[in-house]
């Protein structure tokens, strides 16, 4: 958090400590009858809404032309909210330019990297590194935030939207860039050895002879470019927070909208310049809920259960801290050939899941749906006809229950036994050389999304509760092994030795380490180590290897002989998409490869580290195979549910308030189903109570809230 919001004397997120809220975006300028704006505020209160997200979308309806404002169309808006009780999150206009902006300076438009430029019509088509854009942008929040930014209905402030979708090819983003890298290499030799320049001539004499980044084929140059991309970005999001503090009460917080598969993004870096952070979680609905389903991956939205919990993991990972979610979906999501409104009782699954893993609001995009523009599919919680529905109602019901709930949830924060190590600079990697195939010859450029994602997908199916932890967030081997008795880090392509060292050492004071392939094998530089794989963690793992593959075609995988483990004795199954050649070298083999040529070698090894243990796992696995091993890797859960038995489609996660733990529990599934109880339990939202040893049915798309007892 920035070091404003940690003043003692300020309490910037006070509107977030009497438990989870409901909201939504709220466009009256789009409707077509604006002045149903008290029916709009009434609807929301019937419905347990109690914030709104305003105006971020809209600049050439607060500057219709080049220094003429118009500021009072939302004063309605907000005077009628605050009068409803209903908070305000009044967004900066500067993520969709207004046309006369585009047309008086089109330099301005974001270079792409073959030399075109992004063309109006869409929104974020700017490069907001331009001083130029700077200077209009600056004007635009001081009239905005100067007109409305200390109105009372105002709670918060979001800085522009979903930010970094574009790497930014300008010739002065470039120029800067090479001065970006001359200030953190100090001289070409230093960099012509840092990343291997002597390769195809690549050696340069002087900062001006370092090429532009659109002909570039060096994995460091493009690590680089990727992390000076990100900063531009979070530098950005600064600048805008600096402005907007000024002009907002003490006690307003300053957040962003992130959208986390944006190519110029650090969500670490961007949530550091922020009050609390917020940002998407869209999923698909319908069957795509079913926990038995695996997803493709890959998208804008979560397409699976497992995915849509570890974004929601990812977004507390930002500040390890509480959240907001200001975009998710009501009745659908995207383009109309994406429209799958969401089943009876799925809304609230998908809202108690966001509750449960630390979100303070759960905001609906958006209230109603559009009647014109590009996202006129995206079902709000109105229809077109604008008449409160089946949507309404059942988001009704949340608010029903998370009004009921308050008490237990005030300043609850989430339980989690299992730390998921996520990397920008390992994703920034694989996305320039993936190791997996999309099909035939095409690259997956979402590589690392898949490695990481079917680990993070094997805990959820082990029963685990995930925090994500930033590699850059990695506090020392003490205070991990304290906070977790289990990490699992995968697809860490490019790791330093600092990482390496702390992830070793971890395992040596008790923790329990699971390792995903391709983890240890380049530097922070982004180069290939010299030394035998895994780096540092392949002598603690009593593990190397010298041969790795892509697979074509998935391998078939089975216990070793002698393998003295439990869950994945006498399992079976294939391996795909990549290995890691592993040779027991003091490990202990789990399972092999069942092949001619690749039977030589090991898929899953462990050994005893200290106090702790280190799972090596040097391929891709069936799901259920993986949950299997990480079962038996992650060991007896530290966090213990009151489920007794718990049947593949349903889920337990916790939070712990002053009243104590409130476990939220699902059933993600189209078809009824039992659980057994091993303590006795109590609804936190109704009056059902069960006691110990008892059977319970969860209805399908069921979401049940308990106390102990």
């Amino acid at each position: 958090m920035s070091e404003a919001a940690g003043e003692a004397s300020v309490d910037r997120l006070r509107a977030w400590r009497g438990g989870p809220r409901l909201g939504t975006a709220y466009y009256n300028e789009y409707l077509p009858d604006p002045s149903r704006l008290e029916t709009d505020l009434r609807l929301m209160s019937e419905a347990g809404i109690t914030c709104i997200r305003v105006g971020e979308s809209v600049w050439s309806t607060w500057e219709p032309r080049d220094g003429e404002f118009d500021l009072e169309w939302l004063t309605p808006v907000l005077d009628g909210a605050h009068a409803h009780g209903i908070d305000v999150i009044l967004g900066t206009p500067t993520y969709a330019v207004p046309p006369w902006l585009a047309a008086k300076h089109p330099e301005v438009a974001v270079a792409r990297k073959d030399g075109s430029t992004v063309p109006w019509g869409g929104r974020q088509e700017v490069d907001y590194t331009s001083g130029t854009f700077l200077r209009y942008a600056e004007r635009v929040i001081r009239a905005v935030l100067g007109r409305h930014g200390r109105h009372p209905a105002i709670v918060g402030v979001q800085l522009d939207n979903e930010a970094g979708l574009h790497l930014i090819h300008n010739e002065h983003v470039v120029a800067r860039f090479r001065r970006w890298v001359a200030g953190r290499y100090g001289d070409v030799d230093t960099l012509n050895r840092e990343w291997g320049l002597t390769y195809w001539s690549h050696r340069i004499a002087d900062w001006d002879e370092l090429w532009a980044p659109a002909g570039n084929t060096t994995p460091a140059y493009d690590l680089a470019w990727r992390r000076f991309q990100a900063e531009l970005t979070a530098e950005f999001i600064g600048w805008q927070a600096g402005i907007a503090r000024e002009l907002v009460e003490p006690d307003t917080f300053l957040t962003t909208c992130i959208a986390y598969q944006r190519p110029a993004m650090d969500d670490v870096a961007i949530g550091a310049a922020l009050d609390i952070a917020s940002g998407n979680a869209y999923y698909l609905a319908q069957e795509s809920l079913d926990l038995d389903r695996t997803g493709a991956g890959g998208q804008w939205y979560a397409d699976d259960v497992p995915q849509l919990i570890l974004s929601v993991d990812r977004m507390r990972g930002t500040q390890q801290a509480p959240f907001l979610v200001t975009e998710t979906g009501a009745a659908s999501i995207g383009p109309a050939w994406l429209t799958r409104p969401p089943y009876d009782g799925q809304l609230a699954q998908a809202a108690w899941l966001m509750v449960a893993r630390g979100a303070r609001l759960v905001s609906y995009w958006h209230w109603h749906t559009l009647h014109s523009g590009a996202e006129v599919h995206w079902g709000g919680i109105l229809g077109h006809d604008l008449a409160p529905g089946r949507i309404h109602g059942e988001i009704a019901g949340i608010g029903r229950q998370f009004a009921a709930a308050a008490e237990w949830l005030a300043d609850a924060e989430p339980d989690a036994d299992v730390a998921l190590v996520h990397a920008h600079d390992s994703e920034w990697m694989m996305q320039f050389e993936p190791p997996l195939s999309a099909g035939g010859d095409a690259p997956d450029r979402a590589s690392y999304g898949r490695i990481v994602g079917a680990f993070g997908r094997a805990a959820v199916d082990a029963g685990r509760q995930i925090a994500h932890v930033n590699e850059r967030q990695l506090p020392s081997a003490a205070d991990l092994a304290r906070r977790y008795p289990v990490v699992i880090v995968a697809g860490l392509v490019a790791a330093s030795d600092r990482t390496l060292d702390v992830l070793a050492e971890y395992a040596r004071l008790g923790g329990r380490l699971i390792v995903g392939p391709r983890t240890g094998y380049g530097d922070e530089e982004g180069r290939m180590r010299a030394s035998t794989a895994p780096a540092v963690l392949g002598p603690a793992a009593g593990v190397r290897y010298r041969e790795f593959a892509a697979l074509a075609e998935p391998v078939a995988v089975e216990t070793a002989s002698g393998a003295s483990s439990g869950e994945p004795a006498a399992a079976s199954g294939h391996a795909h998409g990549w290995m890691d050649a592993l040779e027991a070298d003091g490990a202990e083999v789990l399972l092999r490869f069942r092949h001619p040529h690749y039977g030589r070698w090991a898929a899953v090894t462990r050994r005893a580290a200290g106090e702790g243990a280190i799972t090596v796992v040097g391929t891709l696995l069936d799901r259920s195979l993986l949950a299997a091993v990480m079962t038996d890797a992650a060991g007896p859960a530290s966090i213990v549910s009151p489920l007794a038995a718990r049947p593949s489609t349903v889920t337990a996660h916790s939070l712990v308030g002053g009243r104590g733990r409130v476990w939220v529990v699902h059933n993600w599934s189209g078809s009824p189903c039992t659980v057994r109880l091993r303590r006795a339990v109590a609804s936190v939202v109704d009056d059902t109570a069960h006691g110990e040893d008892a059977d319970v049915e969860l209805a399908p798309w069921d979401v049940r809230i308990w106390s102990e007892a």
